[in-house]
């Protein structure tokens, strides 16, 4: 367990340097009374505008809940200058918590352990693979705060060969969630207990997920009937498969029908 604060006078002042922005961004706030044509801009990274929802079938925005919960995600940014890199807020009003890869498991650990965040479950991780960046990983952790009742998502991101540090201490059940990941992206773990594949076999080949990896894979699995046994062969595919026509279906329909290469009549 990491400890954030050293004696109690840092943690005091935090936090009051934080409510005295919010609260005179407040004021300010309140007394502008902006027209209906203009575009609300916030004075303040501290304070958020108000979500209005005009329809009906959709879920209301809780402002207070959104404020509060953003008020939070900069405390633990003022906490953690050091690891995390960015807050912010989604319109499902969950918070977004952007970390270094060298500072996920110091900002998971405060999540988990800190009396006012107590976000104790980690029902879900997951990853993405965006070829254009220079860390192509980008690796998602949903907690959730059983206390609270508060939602959150702290992201970071790898490549192929820099490893993150799991999350296993924390939370057991990430156990399964992490070598997932590991399978379909390839994404290295330390301080694992059992990092191996779950959803391939364990001679499989590459990680299916990766935006680079074909989709008919490497190998082909078959049962032979003179062996008795399933057997593992290189992907064979046909040349007759490999030729596509790129023309739209109703080119085709056309040719059914007299006069469709015609010239258009003129008007009269």
């Amino acid at each position: 367990m990491y400890n954030i604060f050293s004696t109690r006078r840092s943690a005091t002042f935090i936090a009051t340097f934080i409510k005295r922005h919010i609260h005179q961004q407040r004021r300010l706030l309140q007394k502008k009374t902006p027209e209906k044509d203009d575009v609300q801009v916030p004075l303040s990274q501290f304070c958020l505008n108000p979500i209005k929802t005009g329809a009906r079938t959709l879920k209301p925005h809780d402002n207070a809940k959104r404020q509060q919960l953003y008020e939070f995600g900069l405390y633990v940014a003022a906490c953690m200058p050091k690891y995390v890199q960015k807050i912010q807020m989604q319109h499902t009003d969950e918070l977004e918590i952007l970390v270094a890869p060298e500072g996920l498991f110091p900002v998971l650990s405060f999540m988990c352990h800190h009396q006012n965040a107590c976000f104790n479950t980690c029902p879900c991780v997951t990853a993405m693979d965006v070829l254009s960046r220079e860390y192509r990983f980008e690796v998602v952790y949903n907690i959730l705060s059983m206390r609270f009742c508060r939602w959150a998502r702290v992201k970071t991101y790898t490549d192929e060969l820099t490893p993150l540090h799991s999350a296993y201490e924390l939370w057991n059940g990430v156990n399964w969630y992490e070598r997932e990941v590991y399978d379909m992206f390839g994404v290295v773990f330390t301080h694992h207990p059992d990092l191996r594949r779950i959803l391939t076999d364990y001679g499989f080949e590459g990680h299916p997920l990766r935006k680079d990896y074909p989709l008919i894979g490497y190998t082909e699995v078959r049962f032979d009937d003179e062996l008795k046994k399933i057997v593992y062969e290189p992907v064979e595919y046909a040349q007759q498969y490999r030729a596509f026509s790129l023309d739209s279906p109703w080119t085709y329909h056309s040719n059914f029908h007299e006069g469709f290469d015609g010239e258009m009549p003129k008007k009269k």
